[in-house]
């Protein structure tokens, strides 16, 4: 299985782009904001810096508390805002894909994924297949402002047809590895492993030599570290609305 989901402890950790803080340090932060369907979302983040926040190579990036929202259903990491709007608020698994499809059964005329603070996944076979059935839906991805959008997630948000995404957006991306610790290096570029990741990026509207260079730079740190990027950043390899 290739997981890639960092919790955000791991990832303050090991973070390139962050500069580094005293050892046992611990900052809480609280912040509050209402989404375009008028759902209101408040996120309580802890993140500790010391060496005792390593939580091991994954591909989660999650905070210390769950956004509180008022939604009408919930279905695994989604919950349905409204007919038109649900959000993904937690990593995604195996059952994922099986919960999107059991969501949509339920709400027909869901058109847009808000994507507040989306961690990642813990199997990234499901997750891409989440992101295909996303796409063929032609659902919108909507990051709104405060949004945080990491590692397996941002395939997720590349699934939109159509991709929104606040100034204020971030996005982290890192390299997958598989329960063995091992990553894309140690394939060959042409195994089916990494071939992957570049035909999902390709369906997903991304020219052969756009797919290489984006999954390049997803590969371009460790999966125990992330590289932060802006919504301009993604706009050089897919088109934002």
């Amino acid at each position: 299985m290739h997981v890639r989901c960092l919790t955000l402890l791991a990832l303050i950790l090991g973070a390139v782009t962050l500069p580094a803080a005293a050892a046992s340090a611990a900052t809480v932060s609280v912040r509050t904001w209402t989404d375009a369907a008028g759902a209101v979302w408040t996120e309580t983040t802890t993140v500790e810096t010391g060496a005792e926040a390593r939580d091991g190579a994954d591909r989660l990036v999650r905070a210390a508390a769950e956004a509180a929202l008022r939604g009408i259903a919930r279905f695994g990491p989604f919950v349905v805002i409204d007919a038109t709007h649900a959000a993904l608020i937690d990593a995604t698994d195996a059952t994922s894909p099986a919960r999107f499809a059991a969501m949509v059964r339920a709400y027909p005329a869901l058109r847009v994924l808000e994507m507040i603070d989306c961690p990642g996944t813990v199997d990234d076979t499901a997750n891409l297949r989440l992101g295909r059935m996303i796409h063929a839906r032609a659902m919108a991805t909507d990051v709104p402002p405060g949004g945080s959008v990491r590692s397996g997630a941002v395939d997720l948000f590349l699934a939109g047809r159509y991709r929104h995404a606040a100034p204020d957006a971030d996005f982290g991306v890192h390299a997958w590895a598989d329960d063995d610790g091992r990553g894309p290096a140690d394939f060959a570029p042409d195994a089916p492993v990494n071939r992957a990741y570049l035909e999902y990026y390709r369906a997903m509207g991304m020219a052969p030599d756009t797919a290489a260079a984006f999954y390049a730079l997803t590969n371009s740190v460790p999966n125990a570290a992330v590289r932060w990027l802006h919504p301009a950043d993604l706009a050089r390899f897919v088109t934002l609305n």
